[in-house]
């Protein structure tokens, strides 16, 4: 007779014990910020940030351009002296750091005609097919260092025409001649200008005139945008003329301010 051979049973492995085993690493997952509608909100740069990463992809078309690109200019006084051209904004981004401002040159409408200023200048044309609306921008830009451009930007909307007037302002900017040529005070700070000038543009006639130290910006709130950016303190001023339209305005003040050299 044949002996048979018993085998012990094994014990079946549970579902709990295999878990235990094999542990599964789970991902980290950071924790993240989320708006409404439960989507991530994007990381915003800085205008500085905007700006690096704009001039490191710039590629230069013009002689000025590759110059300035190649470091072998590295000051806007040196394209001013030279009464070079300047055909690219970003030349000028790249020399010297701006601040901007828009100024007001419209006007919302209101009842009895009493709307309140603002940056948009709205016109509308007529045409066959309806009305053509378009916007325009006047734009300010400067380094408070005696450096100021002045720009008019026209499109379809307003964004676009803001960008088109912030590119024109760097396009025209000048150099504007400081110092201090009041005889009320006498001081070695460059806080007002040298000497008297006068500027027109249309029927708006201005002049500029030098004032001592804590005298403040007499001039309208658009001439004080103007002349801050510049980097002036101190001024006295007297205007003629239709002073409300904001861009003959300007024009005049910029036009005194390149009298200064």
């Amino acid at each position: 007779m044949t002996k048979e051979i018993i085998k012990p049973k094994l014990k079946e492995p549970k579902i709990k014990d295999i878990v235990e085993e094999v542990k599964i690493e789970e991902p980290v997952v950071e924790e993240k910020s989320y708006g409404r509608g439960g989507y991530r909100r994007p990381i915003r740069k800085t205008p500085e940030e905007m700006m690096e990463e704009h001039l490191g992809g710039w590629i230069p078309k013009t002689s000025l351009g590759k110059k300035v690109r190649e470091r072998q200019i590295k000051s806007i006084d040196e394209i001013l002296d030279k009464k070079l051209k300047i055909l690219e904004p970003e030349i000028v981004d790249s020399l010297i750091k701006l601040e901007s401002e828009l100024l007001f040159a419209g006007q919302a409408k209101g009842k009895f005609g009493g709307g309140k200023r603002r940056a948009w200048r709205q016109s509308q044309k007529k045409t066959k097919e309806g009305n053509v609306i378009t916007f325009s921008a006047l734009a300010v830009i400067g380094d408070k260092k005696g450096h100021i451009g002045l720009g008019l930007g026209k499109a379809k909307e307003t964004l676009p025409a803001r960008e088109k007037a912030l590119r024109k302002a760097k396009l025209n900017i000048i150099r504007v001649k400081r110092g201090s040529g009041s005889f009320d005070g006498v001081s070695s700070e460059l806080h007002s200008i040298p000497f008297k000038v006068e500027g027109k543009c249309g029927s708006v006639r201005i002049k500029l005139i030098p004032a001592p130290q804590g005298t403040g910006l007499a001039i309208g709130d658009e001439g004080k945008k103007i002349l801050k950016l510049v980097g002036i303190k101190d001024i006295y001023s007297k205007s003629y003329g239709q002073t409300r339209t904001t861009v003959n305005y300007a024009k005049a003040i910029m036009d005194a301010l390149g009298k200064l050299k």
